[in-house]
């Protein structure tokens, strides 16, 4: 019983029951008229649920997230190894994503409608220049502080660049670097909805938008949170292919 109440699961059930709680009571004090309770927010959410608006509106939000964390993903690892193994590529392109990263890349939301437009490419690139520089960051970091000794024997056993490239450098910076698709990811989806209400109100940000300017706040939250749910699952998704592919001590822990 004991092991029960202390176990990674049980405490992250309890994590969300305070944090709803304490929802549930801020929306009552209240803390302002524009803040639902957790209760009203779920049923908003059960509403848009049933009237078929929410699931209306997800594929136009999930289309330009998906090519974003694609593209992103893709390119970002591979410029990130490119930059953990050759420090003249590292040079060259470090600079220009430790300044993406820090800069306040909504900003750019502008720029990106005056040269693409108000369509897909606009909302795709504010996700790609979102989630891409954590993820090659992170990336070039995992390559470039593989342990020595690791590529050492490698090399000892006569093993080809190549070799140590696919076999020990990769093998051992996946971890690192799936930390970085997730860090992106949460980014891509920031990304997303900062497009859908800079650019053009459509899908999720539509609701958000919509619903603010009626003053229905309960279901403005409960867009907010389905967002965040789905953030979060895809998360915890990306976080157990890790632990099943690269982290088999931590399959245990429940």
């Amino acid at each position: 019983m004991a092991r029960f109440f202390t176990s990674a699961r049980m405490l992250k059930y309890l994590s969300f029951m305070i944090v709803f709680s304490a929802w549930e009571i801020a929306g009552r004090v209240p803390v302002s008229p524009a803040f639902p309770t957790f209760l009203q927010t779920m049923s908003a959410l059960w509403e848009m649920l049933a009237d078929g608006s929410m699931l209306r509106a997800y594929p136009e939000t999930l289309r330009p997230l998906f090519f974003g964390l694609v593209i992103s993903s893709f390119l970002g690892v591979g410029a990130g190894v490119a930059m953990g193994l050759n420090r003249k590529a590292e040079w060259f392109g470090a600079p220009i994503f430790i300044v993406a990263q820090s800069a306040p890349l909504a900003a750019l939301i502008p720029l990106l409608v005056l040269a693409y437009g108000i369509g897909l490419t606009s909302k795709i690139l504010v996700v790609c220049i979102m989630a891409m520089p954590v993820i090659v960051l992170n990336a070039s970091n995992a390559v470039r502080h593989t342990p020595n000794s690791l590529k050492e024997m490698a090399q000892a056993f006569l093993g080809s660049r190549k070799d140590v490239i696919l076999k020990i450098i990769l093998p051992s910076a996946s971890p690192i670097i799936f930390a970085g698709l997730r860090l992106g990811v949460s980014a891509g989806f920031i990304g997303a909805i900062l497009a859908e209400l800079l650019i053009t109100p459509t899908g999720i940000g539509d609701l958000i938008t919509y619903n603010q300017s009626i003053a229905d706040y309960a279901k403005m939250y409960a867009a907010i949170f389905s967002v965040i749910v789905l953030a979060v699952a895809f998360l915890d998704l990306l976080e157990r292919a890790e632990n099943t592919l690269f982290r088999p001590d931590k399959r245990a822990v429940q």
